[in-house]
C-alpha cells in the first residue's frame, strides 16, 4: 500500500530541503513518486535533476483547457486519457524515485472537470508505476491539498524554523487543514535550522499549536557551501546532521 507524506510552511523554512533528504532516504526503500506541489518548482534542483515549465502539470492543464474552449482538441480524444499521458511524459525520472511538478497555480474560471481529471490521473499513475511512497513539497496556501488533487495524506510534516512567527504559522495551519479536510493521519512540527537550545517562549508558542513535535533538526553547517555552488541538497554527506536527522525521523515515524 502507498504510504503518502506531505510537507507543509511557509516560505523559506527548509520544507524543500526536507522533503529532498526524505525522498532519497525512502527511495532506498521503495519507489518514490515526489510530488512538486510548490508553484515556485525547485524541487527539481534540490535533488539535482533538470525540469522546465513544459513539463509541469499546470501548463499540461491549462493548454488542454484551452485546447477544449478553442475546439483544438478533437471530441474523439478521451480528455482523461489526454491528461495521464501528458502527465507521464511530464515525469522526470532518476534511479529509485520520480519527480512531478504540479506548477503555477489555476488561474480564473472553474477547474473543476480538470482537478477532478488530475486526481484520476494521480491515482492512475500510482497504481500503474506501483509507488511505495508519495512525498509531496506542499506550497504555503495547501491549494493540492485544500482541492484534494492528490490521495489522502498518511503523514503530514509541517515545518518551521525556530521563530515565534514560524510557530504561529504552523499552528494556523493545523488549523487550516482541520477545516479543510479529515483524511490525514498523522501530522506533527519539525523545527529546522535550531541553534541551541529553544526559549522558554518558544517552547510555549510550540505547546499552544497542539502539535506533536518529531524532531528538532540542528542548523547544518554545509548548506551555504552547497547552495552557493549550486549543487542538490542530496550532496549533503550521509553523516552530516542533517542527513542523520532525517534519517531519525523516518525510523521514528516507521516510513
Amino acid at each position: 500500500m502507498t504510504k503518502t507524506i506531505a510537507m507543509a510552511g511557509k516560505g523559506g523554512v527548509g520544507k524543500t530541503t526536507v522533503a529532498a533528504l526524505l525522498i532519497k532516504i525512502l527511495s532506498r526503500k521503495g519507489l518514490v513518486l515526489a510530488l512538486d506541489a510548490d508553484p515556485s518548482t525547485n524541487l527539481n534542483q534540490a535533488l539535482g535533476l533538470a525540469l522546465d515549465d513544459s513539463q509541469t502539470v499546470g501548463t499540461i492543464r491549462e493548454k488542454m483547457s484551452d485546447d477544449v474552449s478553442k475546439g483544438r482538441l478533437s471530441p474523439t480524444i478521451v480528455k482523461q486519457e489526454y491528461l495521464f499521458g501528458k502527465i507521464v511524459e511530464s515525469l522526470a525520472e532518476s534511479k529509485g524515485f520520480d519527480l512531478l511538478a504540479m506548477g503555477r497555480p489555476e488561474g480564473p474560471g472553474c477547474y473543476c472537470a480538470s482537478n477532478r481529471f488530475l486526481r484520476d490521473s494521480l491515482d492512475k499513475l500510482v497504481e500503474d508505476h506501483k509507488y511505495s511512497y508519495i512525498v509531496m513539497d506542499c506550497e504555503a496556501g495547501l491549494e493540492h491539498i485544500s482541492r484534494q488533487t492528490t490521495r489522502d495524506i498518511d503523514v503530514l510534516l509541517i515545518i518551521s524554523d525556530p521563530t515565534i512567527r514560524g510557530i504561529t504559522a504552523a499552528g494556523r495551519m493545523k488549523k487550516l487543514i482541520e477545516e479543510l479536510r479529515s483524511n490525514v493521519g498523522r501530522a506533527g512540527l519539525i523545527i529546522n535550522r535550531v541553534r541551541g537550545k529553544l526559549t522558554p517562549e518558544l517552547k510555549k508558542a510550540i505547546e499552544d499549536t497542539g502539535l506533536e513535535t518529531f524532531a528538532l533538526i540542528p542548523e547544518e553547517p554545509g548548506m551555504s557551501e552547497l547552495e552557493m555552488a549550486g549543487k542538490p541538497v542530496t550532496d549533503l554527506p550521509q553523516q552530516s546532521p542533517l542527513q542523520l536527522k532525517v534519517k531519525e525521523i523516518v525510523e521514528n515515524l516507521s516510513l
